[in-house]
């Protein structure tokens, strides 16, 4: 009868413990403060058949390896870490979301984004004609230092 009571004390400890403990995802996702003390930027450029999108900062062009379901459109405004390579977190903030991206190169020139652009997501000529040049859109919120 002792060792019943004991161990049903026990189980009801662990679960009140166990249960009491949670991870509170929202506090760096949804906190828009936090985004906002990050590096700004805007998407300059944005296929829909291309997973690289560009986006241009202060300190000039960066392209982002976009995954399914989270890529930006052009004109939209992300803050996040965008002056270094790796995957990471990011925040549109046009539309108001999370979302994950990789940042394969940074601080690039105009030329330098679209020779990588192009390396990432060649264009074909239409008809064996030479190939269509990209422009990118003219960022609106960024101003050059």
């Amino acid at each position: 009868m002792k060792k019943i009571f004991t161990l049903s004390a026990v189980i009801l400890m662990a679960t009140i413990f166990l249960s009491s403990c949670y991870r509170d995802n929202t506090v760096i996702n949804n906190n828009e403060n936090y985004w906002l003390s990050k590096e700004q930027g805007e998407v300059v450029y944005s296929d829909p058949y291309c997973n690289y999108y560009v986006v241009e900062t202060y300190y000039g062009y960066n392209i982002v390896r976009a995954y399914a379901g989270s890529k930006p459109y052009e004109g939209d405004i992300v803050y996040g870490n965008l002056s270094s390579r790796g995957t990471k977190d990011m925040y549109n903030y046009s539309a108001r979301i999370v979302f994950t991206g990789t940042v394969t190169d940074y601080w690039l020139s105009y030329n330098e984004a679209q020779d990588a652009l192009d390396y990432y997501c060649p264009i074909y000529g239409k008809n064996g004609n030479a190939p269509e040049k990209r422009v990118f859109k003219e960022a609106t919120t960024i101003k050059k230092k």
